[in-house]
């Protein structure tokens, strides 16, 4: 059981690139159970962390493995969402995103292999929240874009309304404002010299 948490975060790599075959197939059946794919690899997030609480199983190969998995699973739901629209999904705020939390994950990993402790703010976890119900949004519109059922009527009334490429800009500068709002916090532990 000590290693589950592990196991899990190793499932989660795993299903990202498997989320991303199925969804670029053209069968709706395929990107459904493509989206139930994703949805498995994301609540394996809650239960690594569960059973590493549980057990106290804290290891460095872990610190380095869960954040890496987490950002597989992210980056490949947005990657897939200019695919659904670009002009609802840019590229440039794809991009942004993906550079945060990239930055942000490989200092974390970083400073904690030198053993420091960096300040978590509460916009960090809102960030996360926001970015996650988006993603969820984003993959159900794709879903049923052009759909011959009432879904897809629904579907391209939203992507008319522009309300999607709104959402993607308010997400987009919470998750650059948390990033930024990171450094600065933790700037005095960034710079402080490595301990010899």
């Amino acid at each position: 059981m000590h290693k589950l948490p592990n196991i899990l975060s190793g499932i989660r790599m795993v299903l990202a690139p498997v989320f991303l075959v199925l969804w670029f197939q053209d069968d709706l059946l395929y990107k459904a159970i493509g989206l139930a794919v994703y949805i498995v690899a994301a609540v394996t997030d809650y239960y690594d962390g569960y059973f590493a609480r549980k057990y106290e199983v804290y290891t460095d190969f872990g610190a380095f493995l869960d954040p890496l998995a987490d950002k597989f699973l992210t980056f490949s739901g947005f990657i897939v969402l200019p695919f659904i629209a670009l002009d609802q999904f840019p590229w440039w705020a794809i991009a942004l995103i993906i550079i945060r939390d990239t930055v942000i994950t490989v200092l974390r990993v970083y400073m904690k292999r030198r053993k420091t402790t960096m300040v978590t703010r509460f916009t960090a976890k809102i960030k996360t929240t926001i970015q996650m119900i988006f993603l969820y949004m984003g993959l159900v519109v794709g879903l049923f874009q052009g759909v011959d059922f009432f879904a897809g009527d629904w579907v391209a009334w939203i992507l008319s309304t522009d309300i999607m490429l709104y959402l993607m800009i308010f997400v987009t500068s919470v998750t650059v404002y948390s990033g930024l709002e990171y450094l600065y916090v933790n700037r005095m532990l960034i710079m402080k010299p490595k301990p010899e």
